[in-house]
């Protein structure tokens, strides 16, 4: 499983538990892969935030996703620190992607505009700052 790509340690444990390993081995083979460093929660999370990034997710996005595969809050937000300074610039690079680089006065499209980029996963400041600033 880990040759394809990095997996969460929950991640591990759902696809072990769907094949009918038992518990106390599943714990067993997920120990052992943490300790000889071929499993690590924090190479997951720097490959996931860097492939969503590249996918054009924002910061609220990716903190969900990593959330439901396991991954603790503190460890998400040391990996995200690293990118807050991109985050602007992609938020321009998916808007512009997606709507073209004209400017907009019309309401209805500013907010079918805002809509987009928050389910992108940007955050609501920032989707502010961007598109009536």
């Amino acid at each position: 499983m880990l040759t394809q790509r990095e997996h969460s340690l929950q991640e591990l444990r759902f696809k072990l538990q769907s094949r009918d390993f038992e518990e106390h081995k599943i714990d067993t083979i997920l120990q052992r892969l943490s300790e000889s460093g071929l499993q690590s929660d924090d190479r997951y999370t720097e490959s996931y935030i860097a492939s969503r990034t590249e996918r054009g997710s924002g910061p609220v996005r990716i903190r969900a996703e990593l959330r439901e595969r396991g991954i603790d809050e503190a460890l998400i937000e040391t990996y995200l620190e690293g990118y807050a300074e991109l985050w602007p610039a992609l938020l321009q690079r998916v808007h512009d992607a997606k709507f073209g680089t004209e400017p907009c006065t019309d309401r209805k499209t500013l907010v079918r505009k805002a809509r987009f980029l928050q389910h992108r996963g940007f955050p609501g400041e920032l989707i502010r700052q961007f598109l009536f600033d």
